[in-house]
C-alpha cells in the first residue's frame, strides 16, 4: 500500500501539489484523472522518489520516502517499475536487448536464463517473432507492447503507467487496454497510471482519484465516481 499525506509542491511560486491525500491500495489498479497540465506526472515523480516534496509524505509499506536519503531511496526503487509515455527505448539496441536491459542491470542471471525469461516475456504481451526488431520498425502500439514488457521482467511490486494509451488509434488503444487487463490479472501487481482518458479509465481502473488544482478532489469506484454531483468532474465527464 501506498498513502500520500498532504504533499505539498510548488516550482518557482506556481503551485503545482497543494496538499494532495491519496491512498493506494496494493494489488490493484488506481488510476490517478485529470485534465493535462494538472500536475499527474509531478505526483507520479514524487511517487518514486524523483522528486521531493516541499512538505508532507509518502509512505510505502509504511515507511517515508520523503525523508529516505538516496541509498534508502535506490532500494525502494528496486520494487518499482515504470511505463513511459512514449516507450522510451533505447534506439540502437533490439527489442531483446531492451527488454533484457534492466534484468541484466539488477540481477546475477546467465544469458541462457535472460534468453528464457525474455522470450517468455515477448511472447506474453504478443510480440513473437519481433525480438530481432530495431525500435524505429515499431508500430505505437508494439512500443507500447515492449515498453511493458520491458517493465514486467524484473518482477516488480509496483508498475506505474504514464498515459499508456496516449497516441494510439482506437483499436490499438482498446488492444493495449486488454493487454494492461490481462497481464494484472495474471501477476496482481500493483498499478499505479496516469491518464486523461476517461473511457480508458472507467474500464480499467479498480479505484480511480481525479486531481484538480493540486489536490484530489474525488476517489471512489468507477460506479462511485459516475454518480458524483461536483459540477466540475460532471463537466469533465461530458466533456
Amino acid at each position: 500500500m501506498i498513502k500520500i499525506v498532504d504533499l505539498k509542491k510548488s516550482f518557482d511560486g506556481d503551485m503545482v501539489l497543494d496538499g494532495v491525500n491519496l491512498t493506494i491500495p496494493g494489488e490493484k489498479i488506481t488510476v490517478i484523472l485529470g485534465r493535462s497540465g494538472t500536475g499527474k506526472t509531478v505526483l507520479m515523480k514524487h511517487i518514486i522518489g524523483l522528486l521531493k516534496p516541499d512538505s508532507g509524505s509518502i509512505f510505502v509499506d509504511g515507511k517515508d520516502i520523503a525523508a529516505m536519503d538516496d541509498d534508502e531511496l535506490d532500494l525502494i526503487r528496486s520494487h518499482f517499475s515504470m511505463l513511459f509515455q512514449g516507450g522510451a527505448l533505447f534506439d540502437s539496441i533490439n527489442v531483446f536487448d531492451n527488454i533484457a536491459f534492466p534484468l541484466r542491470e539488477r540481477e546475477k542471471i546467465s544469458a541462457k536464463d535472460v534468453e528464457k525469461v525474455v522470450t517468455q516475456r515477448i511472447s506474453e504481451v504478443g510480440l513473437t517473432g519481433m525480438k530481432r526488431k530495431m525500435p524505429a520498425e515499431l508500430s505505437g502500439g508494439m512500443i507500447k507492447r515492449v515498453g511493458l514488457a520491458r517493465a514486467l521482467i524484473t518482477k516488480p511490486e509496483v508498475i506505474l503507467f504514464d498515459e499508456p494509451t496516449a497516441g494510439l488509434d482506437p483499436i490499438t488503444e482498446d488492444s493495449i487496454t486488454q493487454l494492461i487487463l490481462q497481464t494484472h490479472k495474471k501477476s496482481p501487481t500493483t498499478f499505479i497510471i496516469i491518464s486523461h482518458d476517461i473511457d480508458f479509465t472507467f474500464e480499467i481502473a479498480d479505484k480511480i482519484a481525479i486531481l484538480h488544482k493540486g489536490k484530489i478532489i474525488a476517489e471512489g469506484t468507477a460506479s462511485e465516481i459516475k454518480k458524483t454531483k461536483d459540477p466540475f468532474i460532471r463537466n469533465y465527464f461530458s466533456g
